[in-house]
């Protein structure tokens, strides 16, 4: 199994520093997040959380997977371990996009493999980063096998999207550059997919003392199903936020990031995704993923069951949102902005 250490994120962060995008967090309008209830007998004057959001969406490539994708090959760079053939993935979305244009920056050759069926803008997009794109098959695991053939042949360096302590480590920088920002920071939300994101921020957060609360969408639970089931296992795809975060099975690196101190598993219905995609761009003009949208989500449910807030949530009833306590700060990670944001300007009514 691969592992991941609080050194490997310090490593990342050393690593890639100047090449990456710094993130910028942005305050929450004052009331605008509900803070949990408090006992009767207790009566000590509330006060309200304090909350940021990341606006990684910002970064290279419109997601946090350039960091990861930027550790790997400067990693396998200062390793002496980059082959002359590059590095290869299969990947449509945010990590083959990021791989690209790593690749590209550090002048490596790199080939994405994508099934014939993927949209003609996102091949122009990885074009116009220099790669070499090969459509085969129909489906992505038929392009997956195509790649797995091309690094046997060729030599070439194959990434993932998530599942590697190298891209999992370039993740969690984001957490140390929100914690060189706000040092007294409580907790970190941030949305799930496979896992890599999750397990480097939350990774940095445990060695900070930091919260983390991992949020997916109910039906596309591929980390609260590995904790439920104390194992990795595949899960069903159903949500408006699959694009990103419908990954079918976790990491065992995640799940073992998700056994630690102060992990909450938060599980969110997809109307509440889009109502709180649709209230980024209301409020702020911000326009995201619905995967990054799960997070925020998160707080702004209505309220369900809060757990106890330093342990996991009974499986078998997880929590759909979070409550931070009085005088609580957090910070929402929006992850990423690959969208089309025409049915934002135009909502359905």
């Amino acid at each position: 199994m691969h592992t991941l250490a609080y050194n490997d994120i310090k490593a990342a962060t050393d690593r890639i520093a100047g090449r990456i995008r710094p993130v910028t967090l942005y305050p929450v309008d004052p009331g605008a997040i509900h803070t949990a209830r408090r006992d009767l007998l207790d009566d000590r004057p509330d006060e309200p959380c304090e909350v940021w959001l990341a606006l990684e969406y910002m970064q290279h490539t419109g997601s946090f997977k350039a960091r990861g994708a930027q550790n790997f090959i400067q990693a396998h760079r200062e390793a002496g371990s980059l082959p002359d053939a590059g590095v290869t993935i299969a990947s449509g979305g945010n990590a083959g996009l990021a791989c690209a244009w790593a690749a590209q920056q550090q002048d490596v050759r790199a080939t994405v493999f994508l099934p014939i069926t993927a949209p003609a803008v996102k091949v122009a997009k990885l074009r116009g980063y220099g790669a070499d794109v090969r459509l085969v098959g129909a489906e992505y695991a038929e392009a997956l096998a195509a790649c797995e053939q091309f690094a046997a042949a060729t030599g070439a360096l194959a990434s993932h999207a998530y599942d590697h302590p190298l891209i999992a480590a370039g993740a969690g920088t984001l957490l140390e550059e929100i914690h060189q920002q706000i040092p007294d920071l409580d907790t970190v939300v941030v949305a799930v997919g496979g896992g890599g994101l999750f397990s480097g921020v939350a990774t940095a957060a445990q060695h900070h003392g930091i919260r983390t609360i991992a949020v997916e969408p109910e039906n596309c639970r591929a980390l609260n199903a590995a904790i439920e089931a104390g194992r990795p296992v595949d899960v069903t795809i159903d949500s408006v936020a699959a694009d990103s975060l419908g990954a079918r099975r976790t990491s065992a690196m995640a799940l073992h990031a998700a056994q630690q101190d102060k992990v909450h598993s938060i599980l969110v219905p997809d109307a509440e995704i889009t109502r709180a995609r649709q209230a980024l761009w209301d409020r702020y003009r911000i326009a995201v993923e619905h995967g990054a949208a799960t997070a925020l989500a998160a707080l702004t449910s209505p309220d369900h069951r809060v757990p106890d807030r330093d342990l996991p949530a009974p499986p078998t009833t997880p929590s759909r949102s979070y409550r931070p306590g009085s005088g609580e700060k957090v910070a929402i990670v929006l992850c990423g902005a690959n969208t089309d944001p025409s049915n934002l300007l135009h909502p359905a009514t």
